[in-house]
């Protein structure tokens, strides 16, 4: 039972961070229509809306659900057939968003993370509210107080997220988790931050 339980966190950290690292946003659009969406992006983000824009609404759907799926599968293991009381849980939520932000396969650079934060969130459902916690900020800021451009948007929300989140699960016992939440969005934050030619 130690030796699956070893392999699960393995698989849920390294793999994670692997998963983390295939850019989909990119690769896909790449194959389909030859065209880098790195390239062609003003922001040169390998993220889903930028899908969205030059490719639409299917193509951004299938690599936002995919995204998403990256840290949704690796938290859901770590949640379902392990332990989130201690600090390799946080590095099964670190893991894939870490990977998306410095990917191995592109020179450790890569996007700001947000579509496969809120899958580690919708994993988290299983365990804590916090995700609805997230969804609620950025609807917040979207429609009561608008923050525009969204770069501003997204630093100002997981700013409060960061904090917020780590008070919430400390509630809730559940410190590790909070810990998590706390750190990527402190990776999400500082991808929105830098020089965008950074991305990709």
């Amino acid at each position: 039972m130690e030796i699956f339980s070893t392999f699960l966190w393995i698989t849920a950290i390294a793999g994670g961070y692997l998963l983390g690292s295939v850019h989909f946003c990119r690769i896909i659009p790449l194959a389909v229509f030859k065209k880098d969406i790195c390239k062609i992006s003003g922001d040169k983000n390998p993220g889903a809306a930028n899908v969205f824009l030059k490719f639409g609404w299917k193509m951004g759907l299938l690599c936002l659900s995919l995204d998403v799926a990256k840290g949704f599968i690796p938290v859901f293991i770590a949640v379902k057939y392990l332990e989130y009381d201690g600090f390799l849980f946080t590095l099964a939520m670190l893991a894939p968003v870490t990977g998306h932000a410095f990917s191995v396969f592109y020179g450790f650079k890569g996007g700001k993370c947000i579509a496969g934060i809120f899958g580690e969130m919708i994993a988290l459902l299983w365990i804590s509210p916090v995700g609805l916690l997230l969804a609620g900020l950025y609807i917040f800021f979207s429609t009561a107080v608008k923050i525009n451009p969204n770069r501003k948007r997204s630093i100002l929300t997981f700013s409060i997220f960061s904090f917020s989140s780590l008070i919430l699960e400390i509630f809730l016992s559940q410190i590790y988790v909070g810990l998590g939440c706390m750190l990527v969005s402190f990776i999400s934050i500082f991808k929105h931050l830098i020089n965008k030619d950074d991305a990709c």
